[in-house]
């Protein structure tokens, strides 16, 4: 059995899916590891390293797809454009692809999956049971997403996050308000939290009021919190523009009072929703700045760009794309361990073993034997583009 891996193609990815510690673990088990020339390098990792612990190195990145029972990639195809491109083609019957693939948003390239005969496992659906927790590679990205919030809102705040005391005066600390509580969400309250900040959080989920108080942060109460936005898996779900309305109205004051706004409001599979307009920026003062984690699928801010950095009358809206790439050496890391645990389900005593009566393998796979397999890819591909 042979696990293989090629370089990313989405622009300034720099993340890798096999780490030469990784790889190592691999090879123990029985299996056979190669990966394309130069895959590391964006992460600063020689071949040399992956050299000495036995992984075979290809001049090209057909020769792995050729070779490879099973790929392992950062952002595969549908995640990224260009995989689909120029790897689908390539794809074998039986092959197994693994990685981020955005089924709910490209389900159409998931059929090119499944027209290939390949079965193919997307992370973002990865259970969130208990079992699962060390394979959950959705949150060990958002974790870093969520700290990269902070650092650039610190890098491009025109004061200090913590109160300073000195001879000459106080300093008073910054104030951030978070919109989101889910894992990035949080660990940007927790991170600014421990930068010094006053720190508030929200989340249309009632049941995130006890995670944003146990971070430090205090939970703003807008009145339109309900059971109704939690979601299958215990994400929040898509509300109506009638209810955004009301939030964005309520929400005007907190916004116009932080020096720093984080919104980390994503819904899978569908544009992000837009809680910060035009106007509530108009009320936030010069030097303020408001960081878009949810860029890359719309944005949350109105005048968001996403990989961009727009002043708007001092605001900054700082576009974000692609956080967890921004540090990618202790991404690479989790991401790798993520898969690796994972493929401790698909892998024994060196053979490919699918059990779909497991919750986990079941509930991950999109593609398998010709077919989509996954209700919720299956139903979006229904849903009129």
């Amino acid at each position: 059995m042979i696990i293989g891996a090629v370089k990313e193609l989405f622009p300034g990815e720099r993340r890798v899916g096999i780490t030469p510690q990784t790889a190592e673990s691999y090879i123990k088990k029985g299996a056979k590891v190669i990966i394309e020339k130069g895959y590391g390098k964006p992460s600063m990792i020689e071949d040399e390293e992956f050299a000495k612990r036995g992984v075979e190195i290809a001049d090209s990145r057909k020769e792995v797809i050729e070779k490879a029972d099973i790929l392992i990639y950062v952002r595969g195809p549908g995640a990224s454009h260009e995989v689909e491109k120029e790897d689908i083609p390539l794809f074998k019957e039986g092959q197994i692809i693994i990685g981020f693939l955005e089924p709910l948003a490209y389900p159409s390239v998931i059929q090119k999956l499944a027209e290939k005969k390949v079965t193919a496992f997307s992370v973002e659906l990865i259970p969130r049971i208990s079992r699962a927790q060390s394979m959950d590679a959705l949150s060990s990205m958002a974790s870093i997403a969520g700290y990269a919030a902070v650092i650039e809102a610190a890098k491009h705040l025109n004061k200090m996050f913590p109160m300073l005391m000195t001879a000459a005066g106080t300093v008073k600390p910054a104030k951030v308000f978070v919109i989101g509580a889910g894992v990035a969400g949080l660990q940007a309250m927790a991170f600014s939290k421990k930068l010094g900040a006053i720190v508030e959080g929200y989340d249309i989920r009632p049941e995130t009021k006890e995670q944003v108080q146990s971070v430090g942060a205090k939970f703003v109460e807008l009145g339109l919190e309900s059971e109704e936005a939690r979601a299958e898996g215990g994400y929040a779900k898509a509300m109506g523009e009638e209810f955004y309305k009301k939030q964005r109205k309520l929400m005007t004051k907190h916004v116009s009072e932080a020096d720093v706004v984080i919104s980390t409001a994503m819904v899978p599979g569908k544009k992000a929703p837009v809680l910060i307009t035009k106007d509530m920026v108009e009320k936030m003062l010069p030097g303020s700045v408001i960081v878009d984690l949810a860029a890359e699928k719309g944005g949350n801010c109105e005048l968001t760009k996403p990989g961009e950095i727009v002043d708007f009358n001092g605001v900054k809206i700082i576009g974000i794309v692609n956080p967890a790439s921004l540090y990618p050496k202790d991404a690479s890391f989790l991401y790798s361990k993520n898969i690796e645990n994972f493929l401790k389900l698909v892998i024994a005593n060196g053979k490919i073993i699918l059990n779909f009566e497991d919750e986990i393998i079941r509930d991950t796979a999109v593609t398998h034997g010709g077919k989509i397999v996954s209700p919720l890819v299956q139903k979006a591909l229904e849903k009129p583009s």
